[in-house]
């Protein structure tokens, strides 16, 4: 399928023109080749163009005579490298009617010829003076006929210009054929177009040889850029030897360069500027606290004293480790000490602060150790709250606990963090530990346990007034932990379960408060005893007879619900308004066309996009208004999607811009999975563009084609009940889709087919007799 492209409302660059022959330029006869050999008719003659510049031409003029065929045939012309070539002729023909002697077999129109050669071997016979083997152009007729008069010949000169398709020899023959034309043939221009070197989206594109509708030709990256997605960027050159809009693969400055010059050149950042990845994106000022060596930088350096932490992206700020934390407070209560503080008076400008506490044991005349039998409650580092709770403690020690700040740079300054140190002495009247705990009993249910009373500190508040037992199950990776206070040094501990191993801690306290939990002392309760099990069955059988008619119970309820809802419900015939039966949150389709002003409905019902937001990667097709092509939609915050992209040629009317945004004011109005989803319009930039989803696999009934015999039944089905649902969606919208077809219908990666092309209403309202509206959205 012929795709046309017309992308851009400027052309990237002025084409060019290489001629193969100009008779205009010939200084000396041109000898071309005439037939009949022994009765020439053609006469080569000089002669003056409109610049007064003298020419060669070729005239004749037998309207008299009948069954003429005179042949004019140029010397061999080397097409070089061009397929595609062009044949400017400039002629005079005079009017059979002003003409005395014209008979009836006088003509008005010439025949172009042209022979393709390898070489050149042309004589008087060869190739023959007949149609076949020679390939006709055109039957060249005049736009304007000469007259001849009482005051003379009057003429004006024509201009025509025919194309030669699909030249595959090294060269070719032109042949002009007269049957009894009165004309001259004032100048012959063989040529072919050239789109010039160019460079554009930041890729240099070579000469190139225009060969029909459009060609397409790879480009190379200008200095310091880079392609995207891994293609070559791609550039089509038109007919007319003129650039369309890059079309396929984009380039992409690298880390470091930016775009300038109309997205021509990449040049370095600027000293004080970065650019830390690769894209379209300009350069931007070094973060605070950073500054660059040199120009082209990629990132910006940390200025002394100041860090970026690993994780941290090179846009980030450089920040320096915090303060030390102020004011720990302590307060003891026996074993137990709970430490808070207060936040440092500069956290570095980071947002990750964070704790550490540090702790040594000191005894009397001792060397301090580090705290290896204390609980720490949540835990002694990475603290993100101001506080923690230390337990175990033992009585008559001084315990050393230091905390420090730090955040996400701190390791990487090489500076010690700073902290603030606080000593807590415990009172000597704590008891000690508990130990020895033995099991004294057990059944499956119970544990009875003794041990003996810690020595006493020989002080006033020494005695020890009761005991607190913990205990919960080993091998639960959440443990209920239950607690048992006992003023005599034995407990019971009852309720539990059978065949389980179970760990017992036990702490002693006096008037000073409680001292430390004893280790982890572990003891296993007895398994079931077979008697004893039946109590147990007989409940699980009552539990799955509960289960039973719970079961029931909800059958019941529902087939209640049920025939209620059917009761209640309305029937189709109805005599409640329509709007009742949709129901009060359900929209209603309005069409565009009954708005005053229709741009208003493209405003309400369709989101404007900024043309910034937009890439255009390749044309995929052709619809009725203009172009249709896939590119990428990168709205700011949101994930970069392909979309599709229906263009509106340049040269159109207000209504056909009025027609062509319609179907946007009409896809605007439907929310639906299987529905072709609008994304939006640009109507303020050229050329105007519907933006909708990209469908991978285009159309339904060539995808089907394509893929004949390749899905399941339950594939097939699945895209028949998506269409399905997409057309009852549009019925309860109120509208008619009027061209359901395998054609209107898209198909998307999975499979999704969606209902698409809603303008064909349009044309049916309008009366129009053509039956067919075409459009491609995705259709390659």
């Amino acid at each position: 399928m012929a795709v046309l492209l017309v992308l851009l409302c400027i052309p990237l660059s002025v084409a060019l023109e290489v001629n193969l022959m100009n008779t205009k330029l010939e200084t000396s006869d041109l000898k071309w080749t005439v037939y009949p050999k022994d009765d020439p008719q053609w006469d080569e003659m000089s002669g003056l163009d409109e610049e007064q510049t003298p020419v060669r031409t070729y005239e004749i003029c037998n309207v008299h005579l009948s069954g003429q065929n005179n042949w004019l045939r140029t010397n061999y012309i080397r097409r070089g490298p061009a397929r595609y070539v062009y044949v400017e002729l400039t002629f005079t023909v005079l009017e059979c009617a002003s003409l005395e002697r014209a008979g009836r077999s006088c003509k008005e129109t010439f025949n172009l010829y042209y022979y393709p050669s390898s070489t050149d071997l042309a004589n008087d016979h060869f190739p023959p003076w007949m149609e076949n083997p020679w390939i006709k152009v055109d039957t060249v007729a005049a736009d304007f006929l000469g007259r001849r008069g009482a005051r003379g010949v009057s003429t004006r000169p024509n201009v025509k210009t025919l194309r030669l398709s699909g030249l595959t020899g090294a060269g070719f023959y032109l042949g002009f054929q007269d049957q009894g034309a009165c004309m001259a043939l004032l100048a012959v221009r063989v040529f072919y177009r050239v789109c010039p070197s160019v460079v554009a989206s930041l890729a240099r594109f070579p000469e190139t040889v225009s060969e029909g509708l459009v060609v397409s030709a790879e480009g190379n990256c200008v200095d310091g850029a880079e392609g995207s997605m891994g293609r070559r960027p791609t550039m089509y050159c038109r007919e007319d030897g003129e650039w369309a809009k890059p079309a396929a693969g984009e380039c992409v400055c690298m880390a470091g360069r930016e775009e300038k010059e109309g997205r021509t050149k990449c040049t370095a950042c600027l000293m004080g500027t970065f650019k830390p990845t690769v894209g379209d994106m300009p350069c931007q000022p070094c973060p605070l606290n950073s500054l660059t060596a040199a120009p082209g930088a990629t990132v910006c350096n940390c200025k002394t004293g100041h860090f970026r932490a690993p994780a941290d992206p090179a846009t980030d700020s450089c920040t320096t480790p915090p303060l030390a934390p102020r004011s720990i407070v302590a307060h003891v209560n026996g074993s137990v000490v709970d430490l808070d503080w207060s936040e440092p008076l500069d956290s570095g400008g980071r947002g990750d602060l964070y704790y550490e506490v540090q702790c040594l044991e000191c005894a009397v005349n001792a060397q301090c150790i580090p705290c290896t039998r204390l609980t720490f409650s949540p835990r002694p580092n990475r603290l993100l709250e101001r506080k923690l709770r230390v337990s175990g403690l033992r009585p008559r020690m001084t315990y050393n606990f230091r905390v420090l700040a730090l955040n996400g740079v701190s390791e990487r300054s090489g500076i010690g963090a700073m902290g603030e140190e606080l000593n807590v002495t415990t009172d000597r009247d704590v008891p000690l530990p508990v130990s020895g705990i033995q099991q004294m009993a057990a059944t499956d249910t119970s544990l009875y346990l003794r041990w003996a009373p810690p020595p006493p500190p020989n002080q006033p508040k020494g005695n020890i007034l009761d005991y607190e037992v913990k205990y919960y199950e080993k091998d639960q990776e959440k443990p209920l932990i239950m607690f048992l206070k006992t003023t005599a040094s034995e407990a019971r501990l009852v309720g539990l379960r059978a065949g389980t191993l179970y760990v017992v801690q036990v702490r002693a306290r006096t008037e000073a408060g409680y001292g430390a939990f004893s280790g982890d002392a572990l003891f296993q309760t007895l398994s079931h005893d077979p008697e004893k099990a039946q109590p147990q069955v007989a409940l699980i059988a009552g539990t799955a007879g509960v289960g039973t008619l719970l079961v029931i119970a909800v059958i019941i309820v529902a087939i209640v619900c049920v025939r209620k809802h059917a009761i209640n419900k309305e029937t189709e015939y109805s005599d409640k308004p329509p709007q009742y039966l949709i129901g009060h949150n359900a929209k209603l389709y309005i069409d565009p066309f009954t708005y005053e002003d229709p741009n208003e409905a493209v405003r309400e019902f369709a989101k404007e996009i900024d043309v910034s937001y937009v890439k255009i990667e390749e044309v995929i097709g052709a619809g009725e208004f203009g172009e249709v092509c896939r590119g990428r939609l990168k709205v700011p915050g949101k994930k970069e999607n392909y979309v599709a992209i229906k263009t509106l040629k340049g040269g159109y009317t207000e209504r056909q811009r009025r027609e062509f945004l319609s179907e946007a004011s009409i896809m605007g109005q439907f929310q639906h999975p299987n529905i072709i989803h609008l994304e939006g319009v640009i109507t303020n930039n050229c050329p105007v563009m519907i933006i909708t989803e990209y469908m991978e696999n285009g159309a339904l009934d060539s995808f089907l084609r394509l893929n004949d015999g390749q899905f399941t039944p339950i594939q097939l089905v699945g895209m028949l009940r998506g269409i399905a649902s997409g057309m009852r969606y549009l019925a309860e919208m109120n509208y008619v889709h009027r061209d359901l077809a395998a054609r209107n219908i898209l198909v998307n990666s999975n499979l999704v087919c969606k209902v698409s092309d809603f303008g064909l209403s349009r044309f049916l309202q309008e009366g129009s007799t053509d039956p067919t509206y075409t459009s491609c959205l995705v259709r390659e």
